[in-house]
């Protein structure tokens, strides 16, 4: 008998440890499910970040890295040269001692992989899951000539109400004068062309008897 509610109270605190696993994985999964090589870097390195608390600091640190990446040759050659071996690249990014261990580790990773090509879209991707995180959705409103403040304000309460509520959206406005008139819209994934352009090209592709 005392063999039999030993082994009961064993299993219950099994399934207790197991369920509390779970709970914990689940409350780290990344926000969103992305596919590819980078989203794979991306979401082991959001999985590690959360659990160590430090998700801010890794998405300032790829942020930086990204630009780095978009304005830096000597970086640019630094990751695109395949004449720079496996050995030297990792142990440049093991020297980045200001990076947190988790971002390094990153870089260590990829730089084993032969993968560092691949850092500004690993960057990229990490600040998608971020801002879904954060529940913030991108737009952009593409116009002939700026907008101003009055249309600018409209076009943001029209977007917000198009967005689920708790999420935010990022609004960023382009002038583009070769769309001649009206406006191209993208939320999310989705994209709404207003332009005069547009309507010019749709006759122009009219069949004509």
């Amino acid at each position: 008998m005392m063999f039999t509610r030993t082994a009961a109270r064993n299993s219950s605190s099994l399934r207790t440890a197991v369920a509390r696993s779970f709970a914990t994985d689940a409350a780290h999964k990344p926000p969103l499910s992305l596919a590819g090589l980078q989203a794979r870097y991306a979401n082991a390195t959001y999985i590690a970040a959360s659990k160590a608390g430090k998700l801010t600091q890794v998405e300032s640190e790829l942020a930086s890295l990204y630009q780095t990446s978009q304005t830096s040759k000597v970086f640019q050659q630094f990751l695109e040269n395949p004449m720079i071996s496996r050995n030297d690249k990792t142990a440049y990014v093991e020297s980045l001692d200001k990076l947190s261990p988790i971002t390094r580790n990153l870089l260590v990773t990829m730089a084993g992989n032969a993968r560092m090509t691949d850092l500004p879209k690993v960057a990229s991707t990490f600040a998608q899951l971020m801002k879904a995180r954060r529940g913030e959705v991108d737009a952009k409103i593409i116009s002939a000539e700026p907008l101003s403040a009055a249309q600018l304000k409209e076009v943001q309460a029209a977007m917000a109400a198009q967005v689920p509520t708790g999420k935010t959206v990022l609004l960023e406005t382009v002038t583009d004068p070769t769309i001649v008139g009206g406006l191209q819209v993208q939320i999310g994934d989705q994209f709404l062309d207003l332009s005069v352009k547009s309507r010019i090209e749709e006759i122009s592709r009219m069949p004509i008897d």
